[in-house]
């Protein structure tokens, strides 16, 4: 009889020092002990990135993208090998892999790439031998034979590939909090758990803001079929399985996130012609830079003004793009990294209505100044001032019913 295969991710936290990777170890000899096959894929632990990321700044701030990604790609590779020998002295059978190691093979971009391929017969041929395989999750080998980075949070993304190129039956994404909530528990008291939260739904959260899981892990998740489940790794209970949308139509909202990790740029007299637009969005994507909202004001005598939001750490890159761009005038630029999104997600709305004036009525109520509106079926996004987040995000998640959720 085949063994059960087993994806499971731990986190920085779950990581932190030699006692929680003790943990983490008996964890996962629980789960071999009771016959199923395991690989694990880590994150740095603790503040590691934080601390690579602070040193790189003090060495040189303009630093070059390829060695940013050599020197962040070590965080995981002390863990991985960590935990392989915290796991021998547990009596088992464990092996440590790098991401190109494993055969995750990225795109050309560094420190936000795209997995391009698996290649995963060296870590069969280890589950094969009865061996744990220990990952280290956020990077892979790009076309250059060069280490890249997959983007902060990218270790979850790790995961999710690996179980897809494994056809695991589940990847369990372990982390400090035991689950999904309606909101942050730090932020809303009243949050709920949520026992299982659609695909979609959770796409839509964790790209607004939830730091549970990255968007993009989310994502492939969905497109190739993979079982997620969010646990926490610090008690053993259950937590909140990712799945897709079956018999979920009767709940109307499910969460409110709120991103505070954005910043506001505003074109003022762009020129209103043919082709513009599409000049000025295709160059910041050029440079990978993701833009979410965006708001075009009615043209007066040719001219127009254009807003739109992008990750608060893109800005910088935005301004030298602006700078030089060609086919795109304008008469003055502006930027605000005061700004958050906040964001009421839910399936039901596709089939309610009001749940838009509801949420403008909470925040008018409020006396909360909305700056921009984005949409979609399921999700209502709002920004505002970045100091009125916690509390708006409080007020929306009363007004929903989400408190006794």
């Amino acid at each position: 009889m085949t063994k059960p295969l087993y994806v499971q991710k731990f986190g920085g936290s779950s990581v932190a020092d030699t006692e929680c990777l003790r943990r983490v170890a008996d964890r996962v000899a629980l789960n071999v002990r009771e016959g199923r096959n395991i690989v694990v894929v880590v994150s740095a632990m603790g503040k590691t990135t934080d601390r690579l990321i602070a040193m790189a700044r003090e060495v040189h701030a303009d630093h070059s993208d390829r060695e940013y990604d050599q020197l962040l790609s070590t965080g995981e590779q002390i863990t991985i090998s960590l935990l392989a020998m915290a796991l021998h002295h547990a009596g088992i059978d464990a092996v440590s892999m790098t991401g190109p190691q494993a055969g995750i093979q990225t795109d050309g971009v560094h420190t936000k790439a795209k997995i391009t391929a698996i290649n995963p017969e060296r870590v069969r041929e280890c589950l094969d031998l009865n061996k744990v395989v220990i990952v280290a999750g956020f990077q892979g080998l790009n076309p250059m034979q060069d280490v890249a980075t997959l983007g902060r949070g990218g270790s979850d993304l790790t995961a999710v590939a690996l179980a897809a190129a494994l056809k695991a039956d589940r990847c369990q994404i372990f982390t400090d909090v035991d689950g999904v909530y309606t909101a942050d528990p730090r932020v809303v008291s009243k949050a709920q758990k949520l026992k299982e939260v659609a695909c979609d739904e959770m796409l839509e959260l964790a790209s607004m803001g939830a730091k549970v899981l990255q968007s993009r892990s989310v994502e492939f998740a969905k497109k190739y079929g993979v079982e997620l489940e969010v646990l926490t790794s610090f008690e053993v209970k259950p937590g909140t399985l990712v799945k897709e949308a079956a018999q979920m139509e009767d709940v109307l909202v499910r969460g409110v996130a709120a991103d505070k990790n954005q910043a506001k740029v505003t074109l003022r007299g762009v020129e209103d012609t043919p082709g513009v637009a599409a000049r000025l969005f295709t160059t910041v994507a050029d440079a990978d830079i993701n833009v979410d909202v965006i708001v075009q004001n009615i043209s007066s005598e040719g001219r127009t003004d254009i807003s739109f939001t992008v990750p608060k750490d893109d800005m910088g890159k935005v301004k030298a793009l602006l700078q030089k761009i060609e086919g795109v005038n304008f008469n003055e630029d502006l930027y605000d990294d005061n700004i958050a999104k906040v964001s009421l997600v839910g399936v039901g709305m596709r089939s309610h209505t009001g749940v838009a004036s509801k949420v403008f009525s909470t925040l008018a109520d409020m006396k909360v100044n909305i700056q921009m509106i984005s949409t979609s079926e399921i999700r209502v996004s709002v920004v505002i001032e970045a100091g009125l987040a916690d509390e708006a995000t409080r007020a929306l998640h009363t007004a929903f019913g989400l408190d006794q959720a």
